[in-house]
């Protein structure tokens, strides 16, 4: 079965000219884990899309391109964001601690599972969208994105790879939730901060 690699060129039917497209996502902070994680992109750098200059992370809801008003469907007003800050408000979520899991795959992307028993990503997904949709979505897999896959592969290319990797396994707590852009003409980009909320203090 063969991956879907990420071309290098630009998606002008996709941001019709727009450049901040905006997401709410955890960072990661831990250097045991962010250490891991480097070694993980290095361990696969042949098999992925480089540059890769966007940080580990955790998506958790897809807003859009943030914008000042509606023109197209997939854009994100600000009167929707401070919405959605009134509602992270109201939920009031102290702090939580979160596990990763195995390294795995998606069709386009080598990823660490993320294991959330309490389920608290799921009730802050649930907080945003009282506000808004979420772009594009699906089936919500919380996890830290390691790459996107760079050319033609065979899966099992990738899953032999994995069965050679020593894995490992880290607990974290999660203290803040951050609201962000990237640059849409940048494939894989890095984020940029626009607004953060300290749990238990929001």
């Amino acid at each position: 079965m063969p991956v879907v690699p990420t071309c290098a060129h630009d998606y002008p039917e996709w941001h019709k000219g727009r450049n901040a497209f905006s997401l709410w996502y955890l960072e990661v902070h831990s250097p045991a884990l962010l250490t891991y994680l480097d070694q993980l992109r290095a361990a696969f750098s042949d098999q992925l899309f480089q540059p890769n200059t966007r940080q580990f992370h955790i998506t958790l809801f897809i807003c859009g391109f943030l914008a000042e008003s509606i023109e197209h469907d997939d854009d994100f007003p600000k009167q929707k964001l401070a919405a959605q800050c009134s509602q992270l408000q109201a939920l009031n979520l102290p702090p939580f601690k979160l596990k990763t899991g195995k390294l795995n795959s998606f069709e386009s992307a080598l990823f660490i599972e993320i294991e959330d028993p309490a389920q608290n990503l799921n009730c802050i997904r649930q907080q945003l969208y009282q506000c808004s949709d979420e772009i594009a979505p699906l089936s919500y897999c919380p996890h830290i994105t390691i790459g996107l896959y760079g050319h033609a592969l065979n899966s099992n290319e990738i899953f032999l790879r994995m069965q050679q990797i020593q894995q490992q396994s880290f607990e974290f707590e999660v203290q803040q939730v951050t609201f962000g852009t990237y640059a849409a003409q940048q494939l894989q980009g890095p984020l940029t901060a626009y607004q953060q909320f300290e749990l238990g203090g929001l």
